[in-house]
């Protein structure tokens, strides 16, 4: 899963690698499973979105991002990110999510950012809000009602992709695991697409980065290489926001 992780075409990585032995069963109680990891969720996330704003404030004065800070709340991304593919963001493993924050590079389930060496003071200003709202009208339908709350002011709790089409497509894959002992490998790579869609935003409305999320959905479990030959991010900050 790591031979895209050099060229992403993003800083955020989002991968995947679908268990090809998964239970037919066990994801009908995978909701009672993940609850020790709902409950550490919910402070974790609190603890982001208070972090979250000290970085804030630590952009406007220095231009950059607190390492430490951006450390934790990376590890937080790939917290939740473990859990909902475990669970209902994609029910793509069997395997059980460790409790930690620091990546574990043999899980089926990785995600990282790269740190930024700067970042914008203007940007900073307003890319969570305005500038990520027609963001998050599409991550809204993916996601349903877990990013509903996810909104300008990073006023909820612990979260994952679990709900909207994400959650719909999901259910489905499940049902069909459940009577074929398969599963679908279109929905699987469908899903990964709109969950990365869904973490890019994440990482650029607390602030991680100042590449703004393409409006592309890349599919598939693992990143896409980043084309050389094109503009694979985002443009660069208007002026006057630099």
């Amino acid at each position: 899963m790591n031979e895209h992780a050099a060229a992403s075409a993003y800083p955020l990585r989002v991968e995947g690698e679908l268990d090809g032995q998964l239970s037919r069963w066990l994801w009908l109680v995978k909701w009672v499973l993940v609850i020790p990891h709902f409950i550490v969720l919910v402070f974790l996330w609190i603890a982001l979105v208070v972090l979250t704003v000290v970085a804030f404030f630590a952009i406007l004065v220095t231009g950059r991002y607190p390492r430490t800070i951006f450390d934790f709340n990376v590890g937080v991304l790939r917290w939740t990110w473990r859990v909902g593919f475990y669970s209902y963001s994609a029910l793509a493993t069997d395997r059980y999510p460790p409790f930690t924050l620091a990546a574990v590079p043999d899980y089926p389930a990785q995600l990282n950012v790269e740190y930024p060496q700067a970042l914008s003071r203007g940007l900073a200003l307003v890319k969570w809000w305005l500038l990520a709202l027609p963001h998050y009208l599409i991550v809204a339908v993916f996601a349903g009602g877990a990013w509903a709350g996810f909104n300008a002011a990073n006023d909820h709790g612990a979260w994952s992709s679990g709900g909207g089409l994400i959650g719909l497509l999901v259910m489905i894959a499940g049902v069909v695991l459940l009577f074929t002992g398969r599963y679908p490998k279109a929905i699987f790579d469908f899903v990964l697409g709109m969950n990365r869609w869904v973490y890019r935003v994440a990482a650029y409305a607390t602030l991680m980065t100042d590449a703004y999320p393409p409006f592309r959905l890349d599919m598939g479990g693992p990143e896409p290489a980043l084309d050389r030959g094109t503009d694979a991010i985002s443009p660069k900050p208007a002026p006057g926001l630099s």
